[in-house]
C-alpha cells in the first residue's frame, strides 16, 4: 500500500520510520510529476520542498501551531500532508487552488500569493499570541531567498527581532531562485553562507585540540569561545542576521529530513525569533526541471511527464510580442532601459537582457523600488520600461503617483497578465490597474487590442517624456488582428460608419466603447445587435486615459453608450467615460460591462468571463432590453402628447 494514501493529516507522519519518511518523499515527488503534468501548475518549487515540508509537519502541530507560506506556490506538499490528495482538477473550477486556500483546509492560514508578506503576518500573529497568552504556540513562516529581496520582508524582520520572547521560526527556503536565479546583495550573502563549510565544526575541532594542549590550552580555548562571533563572520558571515537580533541556524541540507527535524526542534525550543536557513534544490528529482536553466519548471502547462515537453503548443502570446518589440526599440534608442522585479522571463524581457545586458536591471521582488529606481533613471535622462504583472503594480501605486507622476517623468509601465487571468485565482487577476491609475494626474494608459497595436502603442508610450505611460495587455495567445476602418479623433473605428449623422439624426443606436483585447467580443455583440435590428458603432479608444476628446461628441450621435473592459467596474474606463459625458453635459443611458468588485475563484478565463456576464451574448441581451425600454418610452411619450 503506498505510504501517501495512509497520510490523512500531519500526525500520521509521526509513526513513520526514517526509512519510510525517505520513501514517502520519493513517492510524493513521483505523485507531483505525474499529477501536475496533467493539469499544469507550480512544479519546480514543490519538488524542492518535499523533505522540508515533511519535517515541518513532524515538528510543528498544525493548525494549532501555524505554518505560513510565502508566496504559497510551494504549498502542494503541504496540501498532500493535510489530507488533500485529489489533484485531478488542480487550478480548475471546483478543484484545488494552486495556493493555500482557507476554504480548503484549517491548515491554510493565509492565501497570499504576492511575495515578501509572510513575515509581516508572522509578526502580527506572534504579537497576538503573546497578548492572548498563547506563548506556547510558535509561528512558522516559510519564506524564500527570492522573497527576502523584497523590502516588506526586511521591515518585518526588523519588528520580529524586537520581540525577543515571541517565538517566530523563519524558515528560509534557499534554492538560489525566485522565478529565475535570485539576484542582489542578499543573494550574494546567502551564497556565501551556502558555500562556506560549517564554522561550528571548526570551533569544535579547535576547542578539542586546545583542551589537549598543556598550560596554554584552557586560556586559548576561552579566547576562542570569546572570538566566536568574529569567527562566524569570517568563516560563515551570518552576522547580518544575528546583528538584527535573530538567532541563526544553518545552513541545513533541505533534503535531509533528520537534519531538518533536528534544526527545527532546536528553533522551536528557543522561545524567540530564529532563522533556519535550508538549502534546497528547485526541481529536485525531475531531470526535465533540473535541465531547464530558465526557471527549473517554476510553472508549467500540461506536459508529457517523461520528457517535460508541452502536450500542445499555442500561438504567439502577448508577452513575446512585447519582448520582440523591446529588442527593436533597444536597437533604435540607446536611452531605453528595462526594469523587472525578479521576473525577467515571465514578463518577456529575457531577449532584451541578452541583447543589452548593461541596460537591464532586475531589482528582485521589489516593485516599489523598481518604480522609484525608474524615476531616478528618467531624471538622469533615460527612458525606463518597467515590466510587471498587472496585479503586482498595486504594490507600487504610491511610487507611480508621488515619485513618477508628480515629477512629470517619462517612465513606461508595461502590465502583463491584465484582466482576468483565471487559474491562478483571486490574487493574480489584473482587475484593478485601470481603476487605481485613473486617479494619477497626467498618466496616460493604453490598452492594445492585438499584436500590431501593442507594438504601435508601446512605441507611442516611450515617446512621452513628461508623464508616466502604461501599456496593459492580457495573458496568453494574441488573437487575430482586428482591422480599423479609420480614425475618429484618436479612436479606431472597428464597426459602423465614419460619416457623421445628418443634423437631428443618430449615427446608430448604440455606441460600444471596446477596451483592449475584448475587441472581438464587442464586434460579436455588435453583430448580434444588428441581427435584432439595433445598429451599433464600435470604437477602440486605444488610449483609455485620458478619455479621447472626440468621444463625447461621438456619443451624442447615439441613443445608448456601452463600455466593455477587462477590469473592475468600480472606477474603471466605464466610470471615466461616464464622467466625460457628464462634463460635456451629454445625458445618455450608459451601461458599463466589466468585472464585478469581488475576488474571483480560480477557473479558466472563459469560464470566469461567462460567470460574470462578460460575453457577447450577455452584452447583446442587456443592450437589446435597454433599447427596447427606450423605444417603449418614446412610444408612450408620443401617445401622451
Amino acid at each position: 500500500m503506498p505510504l501517501l494514501t495512509r497520510i490523512r493529516g500531519p500526525r500520521d507522519l509521526d509513526r513513520l520510520t526514517p526509512g519510510q519518511l525517505t520513501a514517502l518523499a520519493e513517492e510524493i515527488r513521483g505523485f507531483l510529476i505525474e499529477e501536475v503534468a496533467k493539469t499544469g501548475g507550480h512544479l519546480g518549487p514543490n519538488l524542492g520542498v518535499v523533505e522540508l515540508t515533511i519535517a515541518l509537519h513532524r515538528v510543528f502541530d498544525s493548525p494549532r501551531e501555524r505554518i505560513l507560506f510565502d508566496t504559497g506556490h510551494q504549498s502542494y506538499v503541504h496540501k498532500l500532508l493535510t489530507g488533500r490528495q485529489d489533484f485531478s482538477r488542480l487550478k480548475m473550477k471546483g478543484g484545488l487552488s494552486g495556493y493555500p486556500s482557507r476554504a480548503e483546509s484549517e491548515h491554510d492560514v493565509i492565501e497570499n500569493s504576492h511575495a515578501s508578506t509572510v513575515l509581516g503576518y508572522a509578526d502580527g500573529i506572534a504579537k497576538a499570541n503573546q497578548l492572548l497568552g498563547h506563548q506556547d504556540c510558535p509561528v512558522v513562516a516559510v519564506t524564500g531567498d527570492g522573497a527576502l529581496t523584497g523590502g516588506m520582508a526586511w521591515e518585518a524582520l526588523n519588528n520580529i527581532a524586537e520581540g525577543k520572547d515571541r517565538p517566530v521560526v523563519i524558515v528560509v527556503n534557499d534554492n538560489e531562485r525566485s522565478y529565475s536565479p535570485t539576484i542582489g546583495g542578499l543573494a550574494n550573502h546567502l551564497s556565501t553562507l551556502r558555500t562556506t563549510q560549517g564554522y561550528e565544526r571548526f570551533l569544535t575541532w579547535g576547542k578539542d585540540a586546545l583542551q589537549r594542549t598543556p598550560v596554554v590550552g584552557q586560556p586559548l580555548a576561552g579566547a576562542l569561545h570569546g572570538a566566536k562571533k568574529g569567527l562566524k563572520d569570517f568563516i560563515a558571515p551570518q552576522g547580518m542576521f544575528e546583528d538584527l537580533g535573530l538567532k541563526y541556524l544553518g545552513p541545513i541540507d533541505g533534503h535531509d529530513i533528520t537534519a531538518l527535524e533536528s534544526a527545527l526542534r532546536k528553533a522551536r525550543g528557543f522561545g524567540g525569533p530564529v532563522i533556519v536557513h535550508c538549502i534546497t534544490e528547485k526541481g529536485r528529482g525531475y531531470h526535465a526541471a533540473l535541465n531547464n536553466d530558465e526557471d527549473r519548471f517554476h510553472a508549467v502547462g500540461v506536459i508529457h511527464p517523461d520528457s517535460g515537453l508541452p502536450v500542445k503548443t499555442s500561438g504567439k502570446d502577448w508577452t513575446s510580442v512585447f519582448g520582440e518589440e523591446m529588442v527593436e526599440l533597444g536597437r533604435e534608442r540607446k536611452d531605453i532601459v528595462a526594469i523587472t522585479a525578479a521576473m525577467l522571463h515571465p514578463v518577456g524581457l529575457a531577449p532584451f537582457a541578452k541583447a543589452f545586458p548593461e541596460r537591464t536591471f532586475d531589482v528582485g521582488i521589489a516593485e516599489q523600488h523598481a518604480a522609484v529606481s525608474a524615476a531616478g533613471l528618467a531624471t538622469a535622462g533615460l527612458h525606463p520600461v518597467v515590466a510587471v504583472y498587472a496585479t503586482f503594480l498595486n504594490r507600487a501605486f504610491d511610487q507611480v503617483l508621488m515619485d513618477v507622476a508628480l515629477h512629470k517623468l517619462g517612465v513606461t509601465f508595461v502590465l502583463d497578465r491584465a484582466g482576468v487571468t483565471g487559474t491562478d485565482g483571486a490574487s493574480h487577476n489584473g482587475m484593478w490597474d485601470m481603476s487605481i491609475l485613473q486617479v494619477v494626474p497626467g498618466l496616460r494608459l493604453a490598452a492594445p487590442r492585438d499584436a500590431e497595436q501593442l507594438r504601435a502603442q508601446l512605441r507611442e508610450a516611450v515617446e512621452v517624456k513628461d508623464a508616466p505611460t502604461v501599456v496593459r495587455y492580457s495573458k496568453g495567445s494574441v488573437g487575430p488582428a482586428v482591422a480599423s476602418l479609420g480614425r475618429i479623433g484618436g479612436m479606431d473605428l472597428l464597426h459602423g460608419s465614419l460619416e457623421s449623422a445628418p443634423e437631428g439624426e443618430k449615427r446608430a443606436d448604440v455606441l460600444i466603447v471596446s477596451v483592449g483585447a475584448l475587441a472581438p467580443l464587442c464586434l460579436e455583440a455588435a453583430a448580434l445587435l444588428d441581427a435584432q435590428g439595433i445598429s451599433a458603432t464600435v470604437v477602440d479608444p486605444r488610449w483609455v486615459k485620458p478619455v479621447d476628446a472626440a468621444l463625447p461628441g461621438l456619443a451624442a450621435e447615439h441613443r445608448v453608450v456601452v463600455t466593455v473592459e477587462d477590469n473592475g467596474r468600480a472606477g474603471g474606463v466605464g466610470s471615466a467615460v461616464a464622467q466625460a459625458l457628464r462634463d460635456a453635459e451629454i445625458d445618455l443611458p450608459l451601461r458599463d460591462f466589466g468585472i464585478p468588485q469581488e475576488f474571483l475563484d480560480h477557473a479558466k478565463r472563459e469560464e470566469i468571463l461567462a460567470e460574470i456576464g462578460l460575453t457577447a451574448t450577455d452584452i447583446a441581451r442587456q443592450v437589446t432590453a435597454l433599447v427596447s425600454r427606450l423605444d417603449i418610452g418614446v412610444e408612450v411619450s408620443g401617445l401622451t402628447k
